[in-house]
């Protein structure tokens, strides 16, 4: 069977027009008058090659169950029960409605995956309202069009992982609508990056206990990043699929000359753009470089969990005062986030993989973590109360809430006025109170800022 995929909203926001863009035909009516829909429609969806089957629902209304809208309501709560991901459509250019801001509390109780969409996004006048959508609570909402096609993409990609997870469920016996269960069962995604001659072949191939890839003293064997899949079978013997991926050497950009060279790197870049957790792994006859915390600065500036593997210990010297500046470095020179596990390992002997293998997972759970609204909202009640937002030339910057959009990476959406005179050292004191409180460790943490829009400021409009 397909997955399903139901379409709920607000009437006349947009919903069957999207279900008729989805299935390529005009199977629904669409009309300017709200509540044309009323039973669920359903067809069969292929969107970039994404077949599901996407549910068509009337518009939910409050009202009597048994009235005729009642009844509606009803059928589209049973789709949204029965689908493995709903899409939840709101009027971006008309903004919230206290029926969107009621559909948002019920969807937040069901334990389908709910990905927020702002249809009629094709205009500017959209944007008012795709910034409003953050207070409903779910991740950053899509811009969209269902009338243009414009969004497919940035769709898609939302999507996806509840349709390919729900196939996972399936093959591994879990339960639908359990996301931790799947995040867990899913395949990590973990590449090993570093310099040349860090070791990262040898390291693999160790893992595998095969010569899978192709080793040497030359600096820079490996130019195509290279996925494996593999199964990881943990201390307690539960195993664990993982998909390894191995790339180029990195050096200093100015060293970088020759063309194949510089589409290596561009494979390794684009490697850690697939990846969930990245493996720096350092030289440890070498130590730490400044290239070593380049590479480390490009893997968090893209949102990528980070370990650091700190190799060839089996042939270090004076390892525990070697241990000791290579954390002291680190610290100093990636101070957005302090405490990035960092593993003793050696790709010779095997020592240590276990352990940086489980760090690696453990760091993906922190990175693919969600904390409720209710949890987020006292931390930051507790913050504010300990330490006060400024007042600069004594007027008080308001901080009014603060909601997650998204995760990997975590990604926290601050709302308030003046905040363009918020200083740095507050938003760090901020981001560092979520790491620190709301267990997400060392994984890259990013909070935007949005000011509420003064309604009798008239100069830009």
């Amino acid at each position: 069977m397909l997955p399903r995929v139901a379409i709920i909203g607000r009437p006349n926001v947009g919903k069957s027009t999207l279900f008729n863009r989805l299935v390529g035909k005009k199977l629904a009516l669409v009309d300017d008058m709200p509540g044309v829909t009323r039973d669920r429609r359903e067809g069969d969806a292929d969107l970039l090659g994404l077949k599901f089957r996407v549910v068509d629902t009337a518009g939910f209304e409050e009202d009597d169950p048994q009235s005729l809208p009642g009844r509606m309501r009803a059928q589209t709560e049973a789709a949204v029960e029965d689908a493995d991901v709903a899409l939840f459509l709101i009027d971006a250019r008309a903004g919230l409605t206290p029926l969107d801001e009621h559909i948002a509390r019920w969807l937040r109780e069901s334990a389908t995956p709910v990905v927020l969409v702002g249809n009629k996004a094709e205009s500017n006048a959209a944007q008012d309202g795709l910034m409003e959508a953050y207070a409903l609570g779910f991740d950053e909402p899509i811009a969209f069009s269902a009338e243009h096609g414009q969004g497919l993409a940035d769709l898609f990609q939302a999507i996806r992982p509840h349709l390919e997870r729900d196939d996972e469920e399936v093959e591994t016996d879990t339960q639908p609508g359990d996301e931790e269960e799947a995040d867990e069962s899913a395949p990590l995604k973990l590449a090993i990056v570093g310099r040349p001659n860090a070791g990262k072949s040898t390291l693999i191939n160790r893992v595998l206990g095969e010569e899978r890839l192709i080793t040497g003293p030359e600096a820079g064997i490996t130019r195509d990043s290279i996925a494996i899949d593999w199964m990881w079978t943990a201390p307690d013997g539960v195993t664990r699929p993982v998909r390894l991926i191995d790339t180029a050497g990195m050096r200093k950009r100015a060293k970088v000359q020759d063309k194949l060279e510089k589409l290596s790197v561009a494979d390794a870049l684009h490697a850690v753009d697939f990846a969930e957790v990245v493996v720096l792994l350092l030289d440890a006859t070498k130590g730490l470089e400044a290239q070593d915390l380049r590479i480390a600065d490009k893997v968090l500036q893209e949102g990528r969990a980070l370990v650091i593997g700190l190799n060839k210990w089996d042939v270090s010297e004076n390892g525990s005062a070697l241990y000791q500046g290579v954390r002291k470095a680190l610290d100093e020179g990636l101070a957005q986030v302090r405490g990035v596990p960092l593993l003793t390992v050696s790709g010779a002997t095997g020592k240590g993989i276990d352990d940086l293998i489980a760090a690696a997972f453990q760091t993906r759970t922190a990175w693919s973590q969600r904390v409720s609204t209710s949890v987020l909202n006292r931390w930051f009640d507790a913050a504010l109360e300990a330490n006060p937002p400024p007042a600069p030339g004594g007027r008080r910057i308001k901080l009014r809430y603060i909601t997650q959009a998204r995760i990997r990476p975590p990604t926290f959406v601050l709302f308030g006025t003046r905040l363009d005179e918020l200083p740095t050292s507050y938003t760090r004191y901020l981001v560092n109170g979520i790491r620190r409180e709301l267990g997400f460790g060392a994984v890259p943490v990013r909070l935007n800022l949005r000011s509420a829009r003064n309604p009798f400021d008239r100069s830009k409009g």
